[in-house]
């Protein structure tokens, strides 16, 4: 089992630092109920992850060297503006092209920047149009592409009846279509990747998810293991992926297991205490703002957060990255930028086209990647290749 944070529920800390997050607006609505049932419910799921992370080595070994990154096809909020569009955000990872919130015009940002991939996943986020008006259109044109490999949209209760309504658009795609209604802590698993989802504070029901990679073996010596009497090649592999060979046990050998990448998306939210839990030493943490600070009582009317409040949320869960989005048409972003930095300093807020780099914690830090029209990613592909030459 993974931890997906930690909390003292003894100690007055998260306490206070709910208080920090409540503005009187929210105090005066008697909200205090509904933060102890999240705040309830976030100890409880990181109580039911908690635990000694266990590795197996893939066979192949992939799981060591495998990219993960987020492209952002749209960060604003509620409405597009002209520089950019409603909540898409693609994780790539892999051979996986898993899409969390689907807004209007998306599968059109997609196509004019990094493609339209054949999607193995999509996780919504909650259920007003601005996160899935776009999900229709996406799942007609992959039919109309003659898409073969079968889809799933996840999201929180009533995806499956929202969708079902939106039948007339998309039809019965001939590639296979699951939709699933899912619950807090409901676990979807994707070979060594899990995404949990976890609820989070705003009108109606509405998830964050987190994306938590199984944990790694540690550092593998293979001199020592030589002395030991270990015969390099198969022998090697084998000890790595727990077997005992010539007498040699791989804990003899084997640095100590190391923890997989996590990464947090909260999607619409108030500042919440399940997200400073599920985020709890994250990677990257993808936090709305949807406003500053001085409009703090209508972030507070509307259950959503300001750019101090979510750096506050980064800074409490201990992350590496903070990356805000959802971004209110009213502000052009260096603004909610400056305002979360003063608070929590590794901060960043993305544009429509950037993407953020999450390599292994010992090869640095998640990076901010501007939009360069794509040759970015050719230059890293191209290296790639070259790469895959020099060593065949």
């Amino acid at each position: 089992m993974l931890t997906i944070g930690r909390q003292d529920p003894g100690t007055g800390r998260r306490l206070q630092a709910r208080e920090r997050y409540c503005s009187s607006a929210v105090a005066a609505a008697g909200t205090r109920e509904l933060q102890n049932a999240h705040r309830e419910a976030a100890i409880g799921m990181s109580l039911r992850h908690s635990g000694h992370v266990h590795v197996d080595l893939p066979a192949g070994g992939t799981l060591a060297t495998m990219d993960l990154s987020l492209f952002f096809a749209g960060t604003a909020g509620s409405v597009p503006s002209a520089r950019r569009g409603l909540p898409a955000l693609l994780v790539r990872r892999g051979g996986e092209r898993i899409l969390i919130d689907c807004g209007e015009g998306t599968q059109r940002q997609l196509v004019r920047s990094v493609g339209l991939a054949d999607l193995t996943d999509v996780f919504l986020t909650h259920l007003h149009a601005d996160h899935w008006l776009g999900l229709p259109g996406m799942l007609k044109s992959f039919e109309l592409r003659d898409r073969e490999k079968p889809l799933t949209v996840h999201g929180p209760p009533g995806t499956s009846a929202l969708l079902e309504r939106m039948r007339p658009v998309y039809g019965r795609p001939r590639y296979g279509l699951t939709i699933r209604d899912l619950e807090p802590d409901e676990p979807v698993r994707r070979d060594d990747l899990q995404v949990v989802p976890f609820a989070v504070r705003h009108r109606g029901t509405a998830f964050g998810y987190a994306l938590l990679e199984d944990g790694r073996p540690g550092r593998f010596d293979a001199e020592l293991a030589e002395r030991l009497g270990v015969t390099p090649g198969p022998d090697f592999g084998r000890l790595q992926r727990g077997e005992t060979i010539a007498g040699v046990a791989p804990e003899q050998v084997m640095g100590r297991p190391r923890a997989g990448r996590r990464v947090v998306v909260t999607g619409d939210t108030a500042p919440t205490d399940a997200v400073v839990v599920a985020a709890h030493r994250a990677d990257l943490l993808v936090h709305e703002a949807t406003f500053l600070h001085e409009d703090v009582d209508r972030a507070a009317a509307t259950l959503h957060s300001t750019a101090r409040q979510a750096a506050q949320v980064a800074a409490d869960a201990e992350v590496r990255l903070l990356a805000l989005t959802h971004l209110s048409s009213r502000y052009s972003g260096g603004e909610i930028r400056d305002e979360a930095r003063a608070v929590f300093a590794d901060t960043e807020v993305p544009r429509d086209f950037d993407t953020i780099e999450i390599p292994l914690p010992e090869r640095g830090e998640p990076e901010l990647v501007r939009w360069d029209g794509g040759s970015h990613g050719r230059a890293r592909a191209a290296a790639a290749a070259a790469a895959l030459e020099s060593s065949s």
